[in-house]
């Protein structure tokens, strides 16, 4: 019963670790990466860049450490 409630408690905080974290909008992405909205999303559908979550109904956003650690693999392995 413990270990559920913590298990709980940890994936509880994980997620509003998450939201409180800064979201990128496309745009931003787009600058930062130097990537094309279309590149962007031939690389999400190929698994090979991030997915973004979804911020509102209708806007969606990248978690900035998300795209961070994507820039850092990438020069890593250039």
């Amino acid at each position: 019963r413990a270990a559920e409630h913590f298990l709980f408690m940890f994936h509880h905080m994980q997620r509003k670790a998450d939201m409180a974290q800064k979201h990128l909008r496309r745009r931003a992405v787009e600058e930062i990466t130097g990537l094309s909205r279309s590149t962007i999303y031939d690389m999400m559908s190929k698994g090979l860049f991030p997915r973004p979550v979804k911020l509102t109904g209708k806007a969606v956003g990248w978690p900035e450490s998300a795209v961070s650690d994507w820039l850092n693999s990438r020069v890593s392995t250039t």
